[in-house]
């Protein structure tokens, strides 16, 4: 894997106001949309991916990378490991 375009987690929210409120409040309806949506691109083309375009259920692909973060201040260096499940949205080969 070339690059890696982790989630960014927004919540997604309703104005309300009831009857006699003098302003609306944010209610909170979860996750937007998009949060969970991840990208990433490899150097050449890999058949697999083709053929994971192909799976119907929504958790039918399951995905993880494995890398590590250097602190900038410390130079200390953690492990990171992501776990997805899901499906293929795009698959860009051009």
């Amino acid at each position: 894997v070339e690059s890696l375009t982790l989630p960014k987690f927004t919540r997604k929210y309703e104005k309300y106001r009831g009857g006699g409120m003098p302003g609306a409040v944010d209610v909170d309806l979860g996750l937007d949309d998009s949060a969970l949506d991840t990208e990433f691109s490899i150097g050449g083309t890999e058949l697999l991916l083709f053929k994971q375009m192909g799976k119907a259920t929504v958790d039918g692909i399951q995905l993880r990378f494995t890398g590590s973060i250097q602190r900038d201040d410390t130079g200390e260096v953690q492990a990171v490991e992501l776990v997805v499940r899901g499906r293929h949205k795009e698959v860009d080969s051009g």
